[in-house]
């Protein structure tokens, strides 16, 4: 769907939920009824008229483009497959980090060995597994939800379990950690279910953080892994020392 459909829906939305006819729009506007439905139903808006139907709403222009973007369907989840895609190419499954993350195209053509031309084919494949929009002029809009998760038990969520994971958990000596700390305990049923609400909300709270500081310079921002897990676990070494019920 082109955006000036999604933006002409948007307002229809608006007017319905403001209880606002095209009678009352038209006289706002100091046009003819004719003219402002014809406007909708051509979707036929010149950037000046926009902004004063935006205005009669109670709204600005950047208001509706930001409720249009909220409102469109995200990827939280990809399938299996498309997975695979990305595993089979390194390049590829480092372009959908970034853009996950927010990085502009020239700043992931800058930092990493990746040229333009290639840079382009590597959105040209987001955009076909419909991680992206890739649009005019090398930018993007990112079709991945904030609570994007890869697949339990899947090919990268495996991947990263042998690889990531491991070499996360062993920092070189001159890579020390932000922060660590390991807790064990025994909990209530209820007391488990608090952290783990409380574990989600952090992690809501940290991909938040990650998307408004996509809008700093490439150099003021720093990589950080976070790692939040718990799961019933007692160590083996333990374990071994139970009592054997009788």
């Amino acid at each position: 769907m082109s955006q000036i459909k999604q933006v002409t829906q948007r307002l229809k939305q608006l007017l319905k939920e403001q209880g606002m006819t095209y009678k009352s729009l038209s006289e706002q506007l100091q046009l003819s009824e004719a003219s402002v439905k014809r406007c909708f139903s051509q979707q036929s808006f010149t950037l000046e008229r926009l902004e004063q139907v935006c205005e009669a709403l109670g709204l600005t222009l950047s208001d509706v483009f930001i409720q249009v973007a909220q409102s469109q369907p995200k990827v939280s989840q990809l399938s299996e497959d498309q997975e695979r895609d990305l595993l089979d190419n390194p390049r590829l499954l480092l372009a959908a980090v970034c853009v996950r993350d927010g990085w502009q195209f020239n700043e992931i053509i800058d930092y990493y060995d990746i040229s333009e031309p290639e840079a382009v084919r590597l959105m040209v494949k987001l955009d076909r597994l419909k991680l992206i929009e890739f649009l005019p002029g090398n930018r993007y809009r990112l079709l991945i939800a904030q609570d994007f998760r890869w697949i339990p038990g899947g090919p990268l969520e495996r991947f990263m379990e042998q690889e990531v994971m491991v070499k996360f958990m062993s920092p070189k000596k001159n890579e020390p950690w932000a922060f660590r700390f390991y807790l064990r305990g025994r909990y209530s049923q209820s007391s488990v279910e608090i952290i783990q609400r409380r574990l989600n909300q952090l992690t809501r709270e940290a991909a938040e953080l990650n998307e408004e500081d996509a809008r700093l310079p490439i150099n003021e921002r720093t990589h950080m892994g976070l790692l939040m897990a718990m799961r019933p676990w007692e160590p083996s070494l333990f374990e071994a020392m139970r009592r054997t019920p009788t």
